[in-house]
Formats: C-alpha cells, structure tokens, sequence
C-alpha cells in the first residue's frame, strides 16, 4: 500500500514536534485535505474513547505521575525520547533533574515516527477484532485488511494470556485504570506484531520480562507448587 506521504503542519499542542514529522497516512492521489489517522476516523465517530487511547499509546510516553515531585515530561511523543540529553536539553527538558527510574521508563518507551504509526494501525486492527466490537466501515475495512488481512470479530485475544479480549471491557475500569491496556511481548520494542492489547492484570504480572520469560516464570511456579504438593 501506498501511502500519500506529504508533510501535515504540527499541531499546536506538539510543542517538541519537528516542523516537517508528521506526515499524510491517506493512500497516494487521494482528494480533499491530508490525514494522519484516516482510519481511525470510523471509531471517533462509535467509540472516540478508544480512538483516543490507540493514538495516545501508539504515539505518547508516560513518565511519573502530573502530580508527583519528579513527574518530568508526561504523555510526551515516544519519538522525543529518542533524542538525546543534549537536545532534549535544548527543548528545555531537563533529563539530569529526573529520578533514574524516571529516565529509564521514558527511555524505554521511545520509539521512532514511523513505528509509532503502524503500532497505531495494528492496535486499530486489533480492536476490530474484538468481540462485540463494532463493524468497521468499508473504507476502514478495506484500509486496515490491506495491511494486516481480514478483520474477524472475536480473534483478538490478551497478548499475554491469550483468552478473548471484549470490546466492552474498554468501558470498564477499576480505580480510574482501563480493563485493557497495550503490552508489549519485548518490552522496549514498540511495533506491529509485538504490540497488542492485554488484560489490565495480565500487564502488571508480566512486568518487564519478555513473553517468553514471562510464561518460563509461571511454569517454574507451577512445577515448584507440584513437587511442594500446595
């Protein structure tokens, strides 16, 4: 698929943005004004909650808390995080006033424009095939398939423990946290095929291990409980 690729202007909230960045993800030749998330324009119109959160985790980092003494930059593109302190520091972020482990979470979630863009098409797919999600319009449909294949209801499952992921469950949340959130089977590498959705749960269990770690940490547990006999 080719897409039109010309340079849509930095939104005004985008303040650490290079000027020429964001681009038009529109099909080559298209009429009317450029896009940057053409398809997710279906699902603003039947769920803009959930447009909003695949955009926001495609594309923004979260450091600590607003709140908190050491909060530093916040829900700040992934793509920033990949400059280093000298630039950053010319943007007037300061990364030496941050806690370590401030840093190292920003760092990790860094990612480039380009993979940020695609993480946004696969979560989108992956949303479609929820169960009980709603029926892409055709044009989304035809956009989305053409990358990933077709959009069947009732596939996408936790990118962890693999049982079925319910679109409902986006409208669910404990304490302010959302039911689902987006994980990553390589912590630290944000792209199509390692990003998906998992139970909010799932996502804090797995903490920084790899999938693979992940599942060789449960079974460990499992094989010491039946030798223990608990």
């Amino acid at each position: 698929m080719n897409f039109c690729g010309k340079t849509i202007p930095t939104r005004a909230n985008a303040k650490y943005d290079p000027e020429d960045l964001h681009r038009c993800h529109l099909h080559s030749g298209h009429a009317g004004r450029c896009q940057e998330y053409p398809y997710l324009d279906h699902l603003a119109g039947v769920a803009p909650k959930v447009k909003n959160k695949v955009v926001r985790d495609a594309t923004k980092t979260t450091g600590a808390a607003w709140k908190s003494d050491d909060a530093g930059p916040n829900r700040i593109s992934r793509w920033v995080m990949m400059l280093d302190d000298e630039e950053l520091l010319a943007l007037g972020i300061d990364m030496s006033k941050l806690k370590p482990g401030i840093v190292a979470k920003l760092r990790e979630k860094s990612a480039s424009y380009d993979d940020c863009m695609a993480s946004a098409k696969y979560l989108t797919y992956l949303v479609y095939g929820m169960a009980n999600a709603p029926i892409p319009d055709q044009y989304t449909r035809q956009y989305l398939e053409a990358l990933f294949g077709p959009i069947n209801a009732g596939t996408t499952s936790c990118l962890i423990c693999k049982s079925q992921l319910d679109f409902a469950d986006f409208s669910e949340a404990r304490r302010g946290r959302a039911e689902i959130e987006t994980a990553h089977a390589q912590p630290r590498l944000h792209t199509p095929g390692n990003v998906g959705f998992a139970h909010r749960d799932c996502n804090i269990a797995q903490g920084d291990k790899t999938l693979p770690e992940f599942y060789e940490w449960i079974a460990g547990i499992l094989e010491r409980r039946r030798h223990s006999g608990g």
